[in-house]
């Protein structure tokens, strides 16, 4: 046993108040957290251990009470120690969304995301966080450029690519900055979704919440870089979401095919990064796990790319590049 898990047994041991419980890894993530099980007298708890010096655990805590306060389904926060970066979390169980959908569960199971997200954006759009910005949008995409491009496919853009690279992006972040403004999770998808007795969806990993475009979170869900559905079907939800934005105030004009186009490119920007952190996973923190979730990202990347003339540019890079 290492010695943070040591020192975080103890730890549990002491806020717990008993010798006798398990503890068991709950599940595994792509940062430097790490999640226990405990159980004792018929109770279940979530250990965390989150280094203070690699996450963001004060975030942790503000939005995961900022949840709480518009009724969503978050882990409470029993116990912590800032300084370790330990804390103690009511468990929401091991059922997650994505080994549970399939064309049977979907509409449940969406409906209800769906439902949790639209709470999410009408009670949170004046909460408190960090700003969706071009700097942070354009840090995003240069995952790919800096991590997919070069390590994991060994290519070396020329100037003239690199100019369509950074024009495409500049197009992807104004349109992003366009969109209504509201609370976003920033990863809110089937891994980080679980079913739960009662009230379902309970979300997890909300640390990184902030501020920015409507449909940042709505393109998360439908366009999972875990799980892919028909395209038809993923613009019938955005059709159905689009109508609740209207009803609840988040949209002020009836014009479904711009929040389509805001739909399907902020999928190509949310994309782009996401393929970079499956490549920087791989070659900086030797998680190679992710790299076959590649090839269903960069499909949503290419099919909306060659659909948009404004994006033409970009495809056929992607095609010399023998992506497509």
């Amino acid at each position: 046993m290492g010695e943070r898990r040591q020192q975080l047994t103890e730890w549990v041991r002491e806020r717990i108040g008993t010798q006798t419980f398990e503890m068991q890894p709950a599940s595994g993530d792509a940062s430097f957290r790490r999640y226990f099980r405990v159980t004792y007298d018929g109770t279940r708890l979530i250990a965390m251990d989150s280094p203070p010096d690699k996450e963001k655990n004060a975030e942790f805590i503000q939005v995961a009470q900022l949840f709480q306060t518009a009724g969503l389904q978050v882990p409470h926060i029993l116990e912590q120690d800032m300084t370790r970066g330990f804390l103690l979390l009511t468990d929401l169980g091991q059922r997650q969304y994505l080994p549970e959908l399939n064309e049977q569960t979907v509409e449940r199971l969406y409906g209800d995301a769906l439902s949790a997200l639209m709470v999410l954006q009408v009670c949170l759009h004046e909460a408190d966080l960090p700003a969706y910005d071009a700097t942070l949008l354009q840090q995003e995409m240069a995952l790919f450029s800096d991590w997919y491009l070069p390590k994991e496919q060994g290519i070396q853009l020329t100037q003239d690519q690199q100019a369509t690279l950074a024009a495409t992006y500049a197009v992807l972040t104004e349109s992003a900055l366009a969109q209504p403004v509201v609370c976003v999770h920033r990863d809110y998808h089937s891994r980080n979704l679980m079913i739960c007795e009662g009230h379902t969806p309970g979300i997890l990993d909300f640390q990184d919440a902030v501020m920015g475009p409507i449909t940042y979170d709505l393109v998360s869900l439908l366009k999972d870089c875990y799980i892919a559905w028909p395209r038809h079907q993923v613009e019938d939800w955005v059709k159905g979401y689009h109508v609740l934005a209207l009803q609840s105030g988040l949209l002020q004009t009836d014009d479904l095919a711009q929040f389509q186009q805001w739909f399907d490119w902020m999928g190509v920007q949310r994309h782009l990064k996401a393929i970079g952190i499956f490549a920087r996973l791989n070659h900086r923190d030797g998680k190679p796990g992710y790299l076959k979730d590649i090839p269903r990202t960069m499909a949503y990347v290419l099919d909306v790319s060659q659909r948009y003339p404004e994006l033409q540019p970009f495809y056929a890079l992607l095609q010399t590049l023998g992506e497509a």
